[in-house]
């Protein structure tokens, strides 16, 4: 089947009370188009895992101007003001997690391992109700894997096999994202013919995409 599609049948793919990643940092390397696509269909009660919350405007800030998050799981808010506020109130769930175990927790997902151990946030709140071990007279935390229903992500250019290319740090969570959900979309600049890429510099292989979307933004 073709993976090449449109943001109609992207529409058709997702729904109320999915959890769903999405790629970039501070708006860079976000899949703005997948994430309108969530705001146009009023898609809600959302589980968001993503390195932050951007702007208010910029990446998947609107999903939470726009209350369509039940809980994040981020490793910093503090550039999206709304989403501190939703937190206070209480009407936003919010796990802050060190962006390192961040990442590691999204590749221990995609990798299929029962969790990682690291010592970040020994003796900390970050602690709380979490399983800790002693090895060789070190405290770890035992920190568990994440997976996603959906993942949402942003490259620079796909071949129709749905080998990818990114740009710069733009890459950022993205290649880490493609591994560990079950419905991988991923917006592109540009898409190219199977063959065309130079197979050195392909990333994310073709096998972990699902659906590819053309769409350049404006610059």
């Amino acid at each position: 089947m073709g993976k090449v599609t449109t943001l109609e049948e992207i529409g058709e793919l997702v729904h109320d009370g999915m959890t769903i990643m999405v790629g970039g940092f501070m708006g860079t390397g976000a899949p703005d188009a997948l994430v309108g696509i969530l705001m146009d269909r009023d898609i809600k009660d959302i589980t968001l895992i993503s390195s932050d919350t951007a702007l208010v405007d910029t990446g998947v800030g609107p999903l939470v101007l726009g209350r369509r998050l039940k809980k994040v799981i981020a490793s910093h808010i503090g550039t999206n003001p709304e989403t501190g506020r939703q937190m206070l109130a209480g009407e936003l769930a919010v796990e802050l997690v060190p962006q390192g175990t961040l990442a590691e927790r999204v590749r221990a997902g995609g990798a299929g391992l029962g969790g990682i151990l690291t010592p970040t946030g020994t003796g900390t709140m970050v602690a709380d109700n979490k399983q800790t071990l002693t090895i060789e007279g070190r405290e770890f935390l035992v920190e568990l894997p994440l997976r996603a229903d959906v993942a949402l992500l942003k490259a620079h250019k796909a071949d129709k096999s749905g080998n990818l290319v990114y740009r710069n740090s733009a890459r950022n969570f993205n290649p880490l994202m493609a591994l560990a959900a079950d419905l991988v979309i991923v917006q592109v600049d540009e898409i190219v013919e199977t063959g065309e890429l130079d197979p050195n510099i392909v990333v994310t292989p073709g096998v972990l995409v699902d659906k590819i979307i053309c769409y350049k933004e404006s610059e």
